[in-house]
């Protein structure tokens, strides 16, 4: 049985990836060979790229392995390194399921709308407390939206062109799973009138989010109900997977805030992306200096493996 004590206890193939950010590859050899001495036993080093991504393969008991990452995140130091410690068997995933403000992009939408009436601060403030999971998603979301009452519609489109990035690594990421027979979904709490965008943008096959409410070319301060949430998020993972004819460990789950959670507990990687303190303390793996392509070097794929 995959799951028993004997299971955990008894020595299986393990790998420790290593991934830096891209625009400070400090994965040198030396430090490679400093995070491969912390381990107990022997392990064979293979990079995936030069300076930023490499992994360890050895063998030990799968219960140990966040010992072994708390042992190669001491032997790192200060390096900015990202350290998952995963089974080498099943590590490719065939379902990407992503969150996308400040996930997929590098802002809060919402945010971003808000600082057209002036009012971005106090709603920032707001959405930072419910991505921390200090208050109800839900309400938290109504809220704001009730706040941006009588914008014009038309300047989500501005929004959108002049304050919105796109995470590096995100259309490596999609393409490269695409490549390799990969499903991936866009899902939420945000707008669909910016996740319409960045799914197109980036290659996704899907995108899932809420409504803001227009009459005669302004928001009205409402949004589409039920709205889209923790749950809704951990509903989409759960039927995709069941519709896909997949299992659990096939699905990844990305996302920095607390609405993200449920669905990072139920896929088989769920990872917690530059994320708010009780997200990176639940997930499987988190990504604190890395871009989303640490999400292919997660996997085992080679930098010249990736899709254009």
């Amino acid at each position: 049985m995959p799951n028993s004590p004997e299971a955990a206890t008894a020595p299986a193939p393990l790998v420790a990836t290593l991934v830096a950010g891209p625009g400070r590859p400090v994965l040198t050899p030396a430090l490679i060979g400093k995070a491969a001495g912390a381990l107990p036993v022997a392990a064979t080093p293979h990079t995936l790229a030069e300076g930023i991504a490499a992994d360890l393969a050895f063998t030990a008991p799968a219960a140990g392995r966040k010992e072994f990452e708390a042992a190669l995140r001491a032997a790192l130091g200060d390096a900015p390194v990202d350290v998952f410690v995963q089974p080498q068997a099943g590590r490719r995933k065939r379902l990407i399921v992503a969150d996308m403000d400040s996930t997929l992009i590098g802002q809060e939408c919402i945010d971003e709308l808000a600082a057209e009436l002036g009012l971005k601060d106090h709603i920032a403030a707001i959405t930072e407390r419910a991505m921390r999971g200090e208050i109800a998603f839900e309400p938290a979301l109504r809220e704001r939206v009730g706040l941006l009452a009588g914008l014009d519609a038309g300047v989500a489109e501005r929004v959108w062109r002049e304050r919105i990035t796109l995470t590096p690594g995100g259309k490596a990421l999609v393409a490269t799973m695409h490549a390799n027979g990969g499903y991936a979904a866009l899902v939420s709490g945000g707008f669909t009138v910016f996740t319409e965008k960045v799914a197109a943008a980036l290659g996704f096959d899907e995108h899932n989010a809420n409504t803001l409410i227009v009459e005669n070319g302004r928001l009205t301060g409402r949004v589409g109900e039920p709205i889209l949430g923790r749950d809704a998020k951990l509903a989409r993972l759960e039927t995709l997977i069941a519709e896909k004819g997949l299992v659990a460990a096939e699905a990844i789950a990305v996302g920095d805030g607390a609405n993200d959670l449920a669905m990072i507990r139920a896929a088989g990687l769920g990872v917690a992306f530059h994320a708010k303190p009780a997200v990176a303390a639940e997930a499987d793996a988190r990504i604190d200096h890395g871009d989303l392509s640490a999400l292919l070097y997660f996997q085992g794929y080679h930098h010249s493996e990736f899709a254009a």
